[in-house]
């Protein structure tokens, strides 16, 4: 079901109903940064009316209209809230919306605080503390969790846009939540990204290429993770837009004239003719079940790239129970 479809028609309404729901952001009492981004800052706080829970809270800036609150911004509420309904164990549960005093508001914009549970780590930091390699049953049990996530997003038409391992959540008990959805969007047929979505490692390749994309850019750089899972580096460290390229095409080969998209930024004959490298030379001692796995992930054309529900009845998940 599309988030639109769950809103009134006029901006206005939509402002006073949900402004009706926003919090006093004074219950939470700031403790320190977690993160910045083009999105926002998120600060790690203490929910003093709720026995001083940990929280997550991401501070974000948005423009005032005549309106009131802009749609696109009360629909991003809404998705968020939609999701929370689900309460899906591998995404990070929204626990609050709040809004800033009116001084801000008189400057034209109003800072909302979306206040989020805390998760400790992250899996970037996670691969850097992990003493050693990780184990194939966490890596098969993180690598279903991350992916249950996404297609859970997928089954409600959301594109997360930008997954990585910043934007992935390890709880105490090993298990990962997707995060960070301040550049998700709900999608109807094809959409075009904009040059900040999806960080440079993990862009497919028809990202980089400015043409359309639908949810399968989210299972290529799905692909990417779980390769970092097996080695705990980045698979295609790309210095650039083209550089990001060259490591892909040096790694799956370079797609032939047929398979260039027509509306590419770029044609095939400004890149060498790379020939593809074997994965299981990258993914040495890899599963040979998680290596196919990664192998359909990482494919040049998205309409043959396996979705998250195929990658999810993989035999590399179905063959063995998850532990």
């Amino acid at each position: 079901m599309s988030v639109s479809q769950d809103l009134p028609p006029s901006s206005q309404s939509l402002a006073s109903d949900v402004s009706a729901l926003f919090q006093n952001p004074k219950k939470y009492e700031e403790l320190n940064v977690i993160g910045t981004g083009a999105y926002g800052t998120v600060y790690k706080a203490r929910d003093l009316q709720n026995g001083g829970q940990v929280v997550a809270m991401k501070k974000v800036k948005v423009a005032i209209t005549e309106d009131g609150i802009p749609l696109s911004t009360l629909r991003e509420i809404a998705l968020l809230r939609q999701l929370e309904a689900y309460r899906h164990p591998n995404i990070v549960r929204l626990l609050d919306v709040c809004h800033g005093a009116p001084s801000v508001e008189r400057d034209q914009q109003l800072l909302l605080y979306l206040v989020f549970e805390h998760v400790e780590q992250d899996l970037e930091s996670y691969l850097k503390r992990s003493p050693g390699p990780l184990s194939e049953n966490r890596i098969r049990s993180m690598s279903h969790d991350i992916l249950s996530g996404i297609d859970f997003l997928h089954s409600h038409r959301i594109v997360h846009r930008d997954l990585k391992p910043h934007n992935l959540l390890v709880t105490s008990a090993g298990r990962v939540k997707l995060a960070d959805f301040g550049l998700a969007k709900t999608y109807d047929t094809e959409m075009k990204l904009t040059s900040v979505v999806v960080t440079l490692w993990y862009r497919p390749p028809e990202v980089l290429l400015g043409v359309s994309y639908n949810t399968a850019v989210d299972v290529w750089s799905c692909g990417c993770v779980l390769a970092q899972l097996h080695t705990r580096s980045p698979l295609l460290p790309g210095t650039s837009d083209s550089d990001q390229l060259h490591c892909i095409f040096r790694l799956i080969g370079r797609p032939s004239r047929r398979e260039w998209p027509e509306a590419a930024s770029v044609m095939p004959d400004s890149f060498p003719d790379y020939p593809p490298t074997n994965l299981a030379d990258v993914l040495p001692n890899i599963h040979p079940q998680a290596l196919d796995l990664i192998r359909g992930m990482l494919v040049f054309d998205p309409t043959k790239r396996l979705t998250a529900l195929d990658c999810l009845e993989h035999p590399y998940f179905t063959d063995e129970p998850l532990t």
